[in-house]
């Protein structure tokens, strides 16, 4: 992003960042009215979609090699729950090694994802209904490969430090051992296809496969997203998801569909959305979704939004 006027002058008022080579303060406000009904009747609401605020940078070093940071906190602007909450929160360095960084972020397996799921941080988002594994796990190191090609390997360790395993109540019932999350990914000409593994990051002794794909060409964008979760016990459950988006001048329209045994036995999503640009930064939206699942698991949303980035 650009920097804005609030960036420079945190900058000047922090000589040491200063010197850094980028300093980016930015944020995203994204904030919905919607009608919901999750099986009580409807009721209308005001949602705060992952707002955030952040910083983030670089410092060059010699050799070619620079530290990076970045620290984002999700922003409720609804007015309910925490005000602040940490998303995204890491230090490391970066050059033609590739990149290693220690903190809190998004694993490899949910980066994995690319743009598929365009209903992110909405009621259609796949965590809702197609996956449990879009983690963003603390006390993380990772290790990402520079580019060969558009090939790129992303590997991450997380410690098992305080890290506590809860049952459907929120009730503690184990601590997790460490995990490891690691992602194989192609990026280029607009195809991209990733491959991404876990191993004990979820729970112990459980693992998730995750396949995605996306083409885009023109104005049109298509992908795809499969995933496998095997549990301590060995039993498996599986999920997809496939969206489609095209653009028309300022307009884009979007689908998506899915269906998952992750989250909810025999749970199915469906989605419509169309965006519409003011401006780069800026946009309009709406969307509708529908969510089923068994023993009579039915919600659905409707809603209109805003969103800014800066």
């Amino acid at each position: 992003m650009k920097k804005t006027a609030i960036s420079l002058a945190m900058a000047a008022a922090l000589p040491t960042f200063a010197q850094a080579e980028v300093f980016d303060y930015y944020g995203k406000a994204n904030v919905s009215f919607q009608s919901e009904d999750e099986g009580n009747g409807t009721v209308t609401d005001v949602s705060s979609n992952a707002s955030r605020l952040g910083v983030k940078g670089e410092l060059p070093l010699e050799s070619g090699i620079k530290g990076i940071y970045k620290m984002e906190y999700q922003v409720n602007m609804d007015g309910e729950g925490d005000t602040f909450s940490q998303r995204n929160i890491y230090a490391g360095l970066e050059g033609g090694f590739g990149q290693i960084i220690g903190g809190k972020f998004d694993s490899p397996l949910k980066v994995a994802q690319k743009k598929v799921d365009l209903f992110n941080d909405l009621e259609g988002d796949i965590k809702s209904m197609v996956s449990k594994s879009d983690n963003r796990p603390s006390n993380a190191m990772q290790y990402t490969t520079p580019s060969f090609g558009g090939f790129k390997i992303a590997a991450a360790y997380i410690s098992n430090k305080e890290a506590e395993l809860l049952d459907d109540e929120g009730n503690v019932i184990d601590t997790r051992d460490n995990g490891t999350s690691i992602s194989f990914a192609y990026d280029n000409n607009g195809v991209y296809l990733a491959y991404a593994y876990d191993q004990d990051v979820e729970g112990n002794d459980w693992s998730v496969n995750r396949v995605v794909a996306q083409y885009n060409f023109g104005n049109l964008q298509v992908g795809g997203l499969y995933e496998e979760q095997e549990k301590a016990d060995n039993s498996t459950q599986d999920g997809w998801v496939t969206s489609v988006a095209y653009k028309i001048d300022s307009w884009t329209a979007k689908a998506q569909y899915g269906q998952s045994d992750i989250v909810k036995t025999d749970g199915e999503t469906f989605s419509l959305g169309l965006d519409y640009k003011l401006s780069s930064a800026t946009k309009v939206f709406g969307f509708y979704t529908d969510e089923t699942a068994a023993d009579d698991y039915e919600r659905s949303y409707f809603g209109v939004g805003t969103e800014l980035k800066f």
